[in-house]
């Protein structure tokens, strides 16, 4: 059995890193959200537009995405920052210490000034990382692990080199215990049926083939055709020519397996091995939607480079094409070219994927997190009122 060293948290599950974060539940806390953070060195804002003037659904989500980054187990301690009233900073944080986490929230009130919340979320962030500090890594195994599957800036050789090895991988994962996600619902339009196909029941092929054609009649009620606006400009001159190229190679990261359930944006697996979750195809909310749901690293392919990282969770690129590592290798972590050049098998680059889940699950620095690519925005389904 693979394993790794990891922090245990107190409802059980494992983390790969262990991070002290601020984030604000309400837009306009965005800077403060920074702010605080930059008085205690290591800490990390993760800051949003969301989460005022939203329809219900968009709402609940986004309670939902926040939630799942405060509670992840990649975090240590998360301190929230809400307007009080109907704002659900409170809400949130007593949720998350009855599930046995560290986190805190302070309301900018009337009875408070500005000088006071800063300190107070100071001393607590200090606190916070200090605690940290002493926190031991523990060994777990990879049953205990979950991987999220996302693309962004997909070419040609997306679906030739680095979504098949990345498939490769995804299988290995399953085949030992673990958990894998695919995401980008957007990116199975036009190959929906074969994923469909791999369902473990029909109820669960049903779901999937469900809010597929759920996202196409949400693009088409503002007027566009999703099958007309895909491929991107970019894929274009990377050199896909239609929608259905192109999600043939992305559905190709999710490998072999067979597909056991289907999951809202931000929503936590309740069963084990290959799971879709319904996000949208621009890649910082869907890493966002990934890692509030329990991925505690995400597995990213590119054609064009994108160096989309993540404030919580490790993010390793798996280059596909030779040109792209030679033009970027600083900010991509496995080079899936040599596939192209005759040097490597797709099995072999999968396997290379794998040796670094575990690597970086064991505390090895992505590119990213070099980087300090940490971006993050939450899915809105609907227009702000």
């Amino acid at each position: 059995m693979k394993t790794f060293q990891g922090y245990r948290r107190a409802n059980g599950s494992i983390g790969v890193r262990n991070h002290v974060i601020v984030m604000n539940t309400v837009g306009e806390l965005a800077s403060f959200a920074k702010k605080i953070a930059q008085l205690v060195p290591g800490v990390i804002p993760v800051a949003h537009q969301a989460g005022k003037a939203q329809y219900p659904e968009d709402l609940e989500q986004t309670i939902r995405t926040l939630k799942g980054t405060a509670g992840h187990p990649n975090v240590s301690a998360a301190l929230l920052l809400g307007m009080g009233d109907d704002d659900p900073a409170e809400e949130i944080v007593e949720s998350l210490k009855e599930e046995g986490c560290y986190v805190h929230s302070i309301s900018f009130q009337k009875d408070k000034s500005i000088s006071d919340i800063l300190k107070e979320g100071k001393q607590w962030l200090e606190t916070a990382v200090e605690r940290s500090h002493v926190q031991e890594k523990v060994t777990a195994d990879i049953t205990e692990l979950t991987i999220g599957l996302e693309c962004g800036g997909s070419d040609a050789w997306s679906g030739i080199t680095a979504n098949p090895a990345i498939g490769a991988c995804s299988d290995a994962v399953v085949r030992d215990g673990g958990t894998s996600i695919l995401a980008e619902t957007t990116e199975a339009i036009g190959a929906e049926h074969i994923l469909a196909k791999r369902a473990v029941s029909p109820a669960v092929g049903e779901a999937f083939l469900k809010i597929v054609q759920e996202y196409e009649v949400r693009i088409r009620d503002t007027g566009e055709d999703i099958r007309s606006a895909n491929p991107t400009p970019g894929n274009m001159a990377g050199g896909l020519t239609t929608l259905e190229e192109k999600s043939l190679g992305c559905i190709k990261k999710g490998g072999n397996s067979t597909l056991m359930e289907v999951i809202a944006y931000a929503q936590k697996p309740a069963e084990k091995g290959f799971v879709f979750m319904d996000t949208p195809g621009y890649d910082v909310e869907s890493v966002a939607g990934l890692a509030a749901g329990g991925s505690q690293i995400v597995l990213f392919s590119t054609g064009k480079g994108s160096p989309t990282g993540s404030p919580i969770v490790p993010v390793i690129k798996v280059g596909t094409n030779p040109r792209l590592y030679e033009i970027m290798s600083e900010h991509i972590d496995v080079n899936a070219g040599k596939i192209i050049q005759g040097l490597n098998t797709i099995e072999e680059i999968g396997q290379e994927i794998y040796d670094l889940i575990m690597e970086t699950a064991g505390g090895a620095l992505t590119a990213a997190e070099r980087h300090k690519n940490q971006e993050f925005a939450i899915w809105r389904l609907a227009e702000t009122r």
